[in-house]
């Protein structure tokens, strides 16, 4: 057992509790946030650094040993997604001391931030089905209150949607739990998986798989269910939206490829192919909604369902190479899509708006937040040597491999299409002539691209260093399509 495994989960938690006391505190909000987040981001390279060497890390809460007690575990995938999650708490947090209204400091804005931070990894880090249900509930409860608090009447609306289908696919995931507890009589997922593998109940355990998927699928945004998406990520601060974008869909996500290489693995002809339908399907529809828009945030928020359909086209593939490839998307769309966000928060401080048609003329007032958004906004489309066309290349060479001819097909015109969307929002915010007056034009955006600076150079990294990056995707990528790595680690046989 290793107890650094409950760091990323206990560090969040403790110094939400801590803030609580200091809501009315400004500068300590600020100083010990800076310190916790700094904190969680060493915290979770180091935990990386010892699952990628020592293999996968667990610990037993209360010493009671698996499949009875509660059981944390982390492998090289959860080990990926914790650095991620504290990257762009990292990099939101800053952008958020200089652009939350102070109004929304006041009214527990930190506290429930690293709340928020606490489900998430917790929700990676979890080796127990209703652990990662009661996580889930940690992660949006926090997220209701950093929506809903300091909003307007249109946020609030939107919010309330938010809410709902939340608590519906709260209940519907309840309710898979029983029935999954009911054919095998545990909750820990490694145990799950060595009775799932045992049993010879195939069209239960395929009901009780489209049941989960379907409550995975209203976290992830996967088509049909992401109708509470856009509208919902579209009011909040650039700061929260970054973080909800970046981080929120990943997590369902997350849970799609953990039950579906782990648990759901007696027939993939049937769920897989099911997965593959939907990626495919939230691909073109989500870009479709992108192309539609013209507002700078409206555009991002759709991209973010029409993006994690590659994610899931990787799952739907089930190749190492397939999987390998969504593992590096996953990576590249969480760094990208947070600055893509925090890049609509900086541009809206300097122009008052989002509204593409009132914007312009940014490139030749603030050339750095032009040129650094363009870099992002071509990384997303998947220019090479972005890291967006190598998780891309990855994902459609597995897909010709396997003769999935439609699928690659469709992600092709989706990228043609996202493309085009984001050189929509290059051509009206920054290209053309200018919109904003000269007093807007003299807005000093410099330290709000401080926190955005890492992102860009991440993405760049992660294309100019592919072929190692890649090598680890496709490492993660094989131990998660071998359950019996994580069975052995978790149940110690």
């Amino acid at each position: 057992m290793n107890n650094l495994v409950i760091v990323p989960i206990l560090l969040p938690f403790i110094i939400g509790v801590v803030l609580i006391f200091f809501s009315k505190h400004r500068t300590v909000q600020h100083v010990i946030s800076a310190v916790a987040v700094t904190m969680l981001l060493a915290v979770s390279i180091y935990l990386a650094y010892v699952v990628y060497h020592e293999g996968i890390q667990t610990l037993e809460l209360g010493n009671w040993p698996a499949p009875f007690g509660i059981v944390l575990v982390a492998d090289l995938f959860a080990a990926m997604m914790v650095i991620l999650c504290a990257i762009v708490g990292f990099v939101c947090l800053f952008f958020a001391f200089k652009t939350i209204h102070p109004d929304r400091e006041k009214f527990y804005f930190y506290p429930f931030y690293f709340f928020l931070l606490t489900g998430v990894n917790g929700a990676f880090l979890t080796g127990d089905l209703f652990n990662l249900f009661v996580f889930f509930e940690v992660m949006l409860i926090a997220s209701y209150i950093l929506i809903v608090f300091g909003g307007t009447k249109y946020q609030l609306r939107e919010s309330f949607k938010y809410v709902a289908i939340n608590i519906f696919s709260s209940i519907l995931f309840i309710v898979g739990i029983a029935y999954l507890y009911g054919v095998t009589g545990t909750l820990n997922m490694a145990h799950i998986a060595e009775r799932v593998a045992e049993a010879d109940q195939q069209g239960i355990l395929n009901v009780i798989a489209i049941v989960l998927l379907l409550v995975f699928a209203i976290k992830g945004a996967l088509f049909p269910l992401y109708f509470w998406l856009p509208r919902s990520y579209f009011d909040p601060p650039a700061a929260i939206a970054a973080l909800f974008g970046g981080l929120l869909t990943k997590v369902g996500i997350y849970a799609i490829i953990r039950t579906f290489t782990l648990i759901f693995t007696h027939d993939p002809a049937f769920t897989h192919n099911i997965i593959l339908a939907l990626a495919g399907a939230t691909m073109f529809f989500g870009v479709l909604g992108a192309v539609s828009q013209f507002d700078f945030k409206r555009i991002l928020s759709y991209h973010i369902i029409s993006q994690v359909g590659y994610m899931v086209m990787g799952l739907g593939i089930y190749t190492p190479l397939a999987l390998a490839g969504a593992i590096y998307y996953i990576a590249h769309h969480i760094i990208v899509k947070a600055a893509l966000f925090l890049f609509a928060g900086a541009t809206q401080k300097v122009t008052g708006t989002t509204d593409l048609h009132k914007m312009g003329g940014l490139l030749k007032t603030h050339p750095w937040l032009g040129w650094l958004f363009l870099v992002a906004a071509l990384s997303l489309a998947g220019i090479p040597p972005l890291s967006g066309f190598f998780s891309k290349f990855a994902l459609i060479l597995a897909g010709l491999e396997e003769g999935r001819w439609f699928i690659v097909f469709v992600s092709l015109v989706v990228g043609l299409l996202t493309l085009f969307s984001m050189m929509k929002i290059f051509m009206y915010a920054f290209w053309r002539e200018q919109k904003h007056s000269e007093e807007q034009a003299r807005t000093r955006v410099s330290g709000l691209l401080w926190p955005i600076a890492p992102l860009i150079v991440l993405t760049i990294g992660l294309g100019l260093g592919a072929e190692p990056i890649f090598r680890f995707s496709l490492e993660v990528a094989e131990q998660i399509l071998d359950p019996t790595v994580y069975i052995r680690a978790v149940l110690g046989q």
